[in-house]
């Protein structure tokens, strides 16, 4: 119950003067289908004396009182709606949908003048009551506000799609740390190196067994060598001693 009231409380404050107006407008219509609308007056069988009674608009509902209602319940989901910000567009605008709404409301209300519910019994009469009046002041009330709306011109919510697109990021000052940081990491890229494609017949995967242990003197002392092919070392580069591995030609 407080949650509702907090949120009552912040689309109050949310709403201007003017939507304010078409939410009161609204709320009063739809309370004024709860006062008395139509007279109902018959003769009671076997006598001529009137019995009287009222009917709200919920006691004799048909396609008009459905519509008003709708109307009514309409403006306050859109009004609310409006409250939280939310994004959607209507066509003409909030102002004209309501005015819209007012003309729409007030023509029923005018319609149910000639068109009233239909009574059974003998000498039966249907009057109008002083609620039907004050629901027909609320549809034009709600019509009126409407027009202000849409002459005010209040701008929508911008839809999500509607959003400019985010600036370009401007590129690094030269000369500032990260200028000089993207230049490092472009030095850093190679670029001559190529992909070859090998033939799947030619693909092999060769998996070798991984030892984690330090090298011993025993393996080292396993290990040959083998002079070039011309069975002589470079002269510049003394030959290697036992237990230690010859540095690549490529490496020289």
């Amino acid at each position: 119950m407080n949650q509702a009231a907090q949120r009552l409380r912040a689309a109050y404050v949310a709403l201007d003067r003017d939507q304010r107006f078409a939410a009161g407008a609204a709320i009063g219509l739809l309370l004024a289908m709860f006062l008395p609308w139509y007279e109902k007056n018959v003769v009671i069988t076997g006598t001529r004396t009137f019995a009287s009674d009222t009917i709200s608009a919920f006691g004799a509902v048909s396609f008009v009182e459905a519509a008003i209602f709708l109307v009514a319940a309409g403006v306050i989901a859109l009004l609310l709606a409006r409250a939280d910000e939310r994004p959607f567009h209507l066509p003409g605008g909030d102002g004209a949908v309501i005015f819209a709404a007012g003309l729409w409301a007030s023509a029923l209300i005018f319609y149910r003048v000639f068109d009233r519910p239909d009574v059974s019994g003998e000498g039966g009469t249907v009057g109008i009551q002083w609620g039907f009046f004050v629901a027909f002041v609320a549809a034009g009330a709600l019509a009126f506000v409407g027009q202000r709306i849409r002459v005010a011109g209040r701008p929508e919510p911008r839809l999500p799609a509607a959003e400019p697109d985010p600036p370009p990021a401007r590129p690094p000052a030269p000369g500032s740390a990260e200028a000089r940081s993207r230049a490092r990491a472009r030095s850093l890229v190679r670029d001559d190196f190529e992909t070859a494609l090998v033939p799947r017949s030619d693909a092999r995967t060769e998996v070798v067994a991984r030892r984690d242990r330090a090298v011993t003197r025993e393996d080292a002392r396993r290990l040959t060598f083998e002079p070039p092919g011309d069975g002589s070392f470079d002269a510049d580069e003394p030959p290697p001693r036992p237990g230690e591995i010859p540095r690549s030609r490529d490496d020289a």
